[in-house]
C-alpha cells in the first residue's frame, strides 16, 4: 500500500501544476519577477498562485486590480504589458525573506519594493509589505 502512496502524490502534484501552467519558484528572484510579470500583465490568476495566500495579501491583490489595474485605458494597459522589469537591487534580510527592489521601463521613476518570503520551502510575495517609493 504503502508503495501506491508515492506515485498517486507524485501524479497530483504534476497535475496540480499542469492545471494552472505555473511552475513554483526556484527562489526570491524567480518568486518576485513572476508576480511582477503577472502583475504588469494583469494576470490575477498568475499572480495569485505566486503570493503568498492569507486573507490580507488576497485582498490586497483583488482591491489593486479592482481599484487601479482595472481603470487603466487600453493604451496604459498595453504600456504595462509591454514593460521590462527592472531590477534595481535583490537584498536577503534573512534565509527565509528577501527584499526585492524593482521599477519599470513605462513607470521608471516608480520604484517599489517586495517583500519575498519563504514558507514550508517555498518562495511567495508578501504583498502586505510592499513599500512603493517615488524619486
Amino acid at each position: 500500500m504503502k508503495y501506491l502512496l508515492l506515485p498517486v502524490l507524485a501524479i497530483l502534484t504534476w497535475s496540480c501544476n499542469q492545471e494552472t501552467g505555473y511552475t513554483k519558484a526556484t527562489d526570491a528572484q524567480d518568486a518576485g519577477r513572476e508576480f511582477i510579470r503577472a502583475s504588469l500583465d494583469g494576470d490575477l490568476k498568475k499572480a495569485k498562485f505566486y503570493i503568498l495566500k492569507d486573507s490580507a495579501n488576497l485582498d490586497l491583490l483583488s482591491t489593486w486590480k479592482q481599484k487601479h489595474y482595472d481603470k487603466l485605458n487600453s493604451d496604459e494597459r498595453r504600456q504595462y504589458r509591454d514593460a521590462q522589469i527592472r531590477p534595481v537591487s535583490i537584498e536577503a534580510v534573512n534565509d527565509s525573506l528577501v527584499n526585492y527592489t524593482y521599477t519599470n521601463s513605462y513607470k521608471e521613476k516608480d520604484t517599489t519594493v517586495l517583500s519575498v518570503v519563504r514558507v514550508s520551502g517555498e518562495w511567495l510575495v508578501d504583498f502586505k509589505q510592499v513599500h512603493g517609493l517615488k524619486h
